[in-house]
């Protein structure tokens, strides 16, 4: 009877944001040491190390007898992560960054894989197995949550803030070393007559410095963390259903809940490939937007419309 209560309480908690946040395993004189939220950071980065390197040294490897189909990676594995960072390279980041796009891959592709693999383990049931299973030997500890691994740790603001800094880091020293500081300051003014600089610069500083920033972080953050309190707010009414109702009151709202829950999943699986991609997406335009001035965007117009100008069949 405790271990069901123990299991109820996991699969429904009271307050839906029990299932979401961050919550201390080990702890040292009120230092956390260990949280369920560190705990996944290490498992997506243990996933990336022992899977990514393997993936890729199979990518071309196949000898020249197999024809075409050399090109083909023969694993599923290879094939998938070939075709994700492909696509990431060729459609989405090169049309941006151009001649600079395979210096910025390797961090692009990091940042992409690292947050999708966070979001879908925050989509399993990682905190309430652990919870289980320490409920038979601790079932303080499962009522409390506290697991070595669980939750979405990219709905903690902490570790998005956390990588939306590195972002930032980038984007902001690749402009200064692309530009210089001169040449930065003057992109701050974004072409204007000095008389505007005033205004101009601290609202293009502040834009760079904390609102590119905190949009990462935030909508990372918002997005990850609504999903999954919306899901637990679903269990939580098949939890109190059960408690307040018979049988008959309770099993209709659990199936309506549990096939909401079902629908809602297949979207957040959704969401947790966009998210990933928008965060790329947007570093890849940061990145861009802060290492050209104004006027090399009006020559490479002006060379293509030279070249539009040119007979067809003529070379430069």
């Amino acid at each position: 009877m405790a271990i069901c209560s123990v299991m109820l309480t996991l699969g429904a908690a009271d307050n839906p944001v029990d299932h979401v946040v961050n919550h201390p395993f080990w702890t040292v004189n009120g230092w956390w040491v260990w949280s369920s939220h560190i705990g996944n950071l290490v498992l997506t980065g243990t996933i990336m190390l022992l899977f990514f390197p393997r993936w890729a040294a199979r990518i071309g490897a196949r000898p020249a007898s197999d024809g075409n189909a050399r090109f083909i990676p023969a694993d599923t594995g290879s094939h998938l992560f070939e075709v994700f960072c492909v696509y990431l390279r060729d459609t989405i980041a090169r049309p941006v960054l151009r001649e600079k796009t395979d210096r910025f891959m390797p961090f692009l592709w990091t940042v992409f894989f690292f947050i999708l693999i966070n979001n879908l383990l925050g989509l399993m049931p990682i905190l309430e197995f652990f919870g289980l299973v320490l409920g038979f030997a601790a079932p303080a500890m499962a009522q409390a949550h506290r697991s070595p691994f669980g939750a979405t740790a990219t709905g903690n603001i902490w570790v998005t803030g956390a990588l939306a800094l590195m972002a930032g880091s980038v984007f902001i020293i690749n402009s200064l070393r692309t530009l210089g500081v001169g040449g930065f300051l003057k992109h701050m003014t974004g072409g204007a007559p000095p008389y505007m600089w005033p205004l101009l610069v601290p609202i293009e500083l502040v834009s760079t410095f904390l609102i590119k920033v905190g949009a990462l972080a935030i909508r990372l953050f918002a997005n990850m963390t609504a999903g999954h309190v919306l899901i637990a707010t679903l269990y939580m009414f098949v939890s109190m259903s059960i408690r307040a109702l018979p049988v008959w009151g309770s099993a209709p709202i659990s199936i309506v809940a549990v096939v909401a829950t079902i629908a809602i999943y297949f979207l957040e699986l959704f969401v947790a490939v966009l998210q990933a991609f928008i965060f790329m997406f947007l570093t890849t335009i940061f990145i861009g937007q802060l290492s050209s001035h104004g006027h090399d965007d009006a020559h490479a117009h002006d060379h293509h419309a030279a070249g539009a100008g040119r007979p067809a069949g003529a070379h430069a």
